[in-house]
C-alpha cells in the first residue's frame, strides 16, 4: 500500500520499518529536542502529515523498547489517525520511569500501523443477544496464572 506522505519540518523523516516487510509497524521520528521527567509528558510533533485511504485508520502505539528500557509510552495509546485527518501527526509521549528521558531530532518514538476498519452504524435495541461471558467485566474472568486479578 502507498500512502501519501507530506513532509512539514525539513527536520522531518519518512515513517520506516527497521526490517522491512515483516514489520507490521513504521517508526514516527521527533523533530524536536526535549527532556521528560519523571510523570512528565509532551505533545511531540513528527513533521509529518499522511493521507490514509478510505477503509482505514493509522494507529500510533507505544515503541517496546523504550516502554520496557526506558517506561515511556503513549498516554492515549493506541493514538487513531482518522483517514480524513490531514495534519501533522503529533505523539504524546510520558515518562513513566523514575529519571529523565531526552528525546533528540531524529530519535524513533512510536510506530504507525495502518489497518482495515469497518464504519459502523449503531442501532438502539431493547435487549443485546446473550453471549457466554454476559456482562462481566475487569477481573470477571478469575485470577491470572501468576496469581493476580
Amino acid at each position: 500500500m502507498l500512502i501519501p506522505i507530506k513532509i512539514l519540518n525539513p527536520k522531518a523523516s519518512l515513517p520506516a520499518s527497521a526490517y522491512g516487510d515483516g514489520d507490521a509497524g513504521a517508526d514516527l521520528a521527533s523533530v524536536e529536542e526535549l527532556t521528560l521527567g519523571p510523570g512528565g509528558r509532551a505533545l511531540v510533533c513528527t513533521g509529518v502529515a499522511i493521507a490514509i485511504p478510505a477503509g482505514y485508520g493509522g494507529f500510533v502505539q507505544p515503541r517496546s523498547g523504550l516502554a520496557a528500557k526506558f517506561g515511556i509510552t503513549l498516554t492515549n495509546a493506541p493514538g487513531l489517525i482518522d483517514s480524513n485527518y490531514r495534519g501533522e501527526i503529533k505523539v504524546i509521549i510520558q515518562n513513566t520511569g523514575g529519571e529523565d528521558f531526552r528525546i533528540n531530532v531524529g530519535d524513533r518514538i512510536a510506530q504507525l500501523v495502518i489497518v482495515p476498519v469497518e464504519h459502523a452504524e449503531f442501532e438502539a435495541v431493547e435487549e443485546l443477544p446473550d453471549s457466554d461471558r454476559g456482562a462481566g467485566g475487569f477481573g470477571s474472568s478469575g485470577k491470572d496464572a501468576d496469581g493476580g486479578w
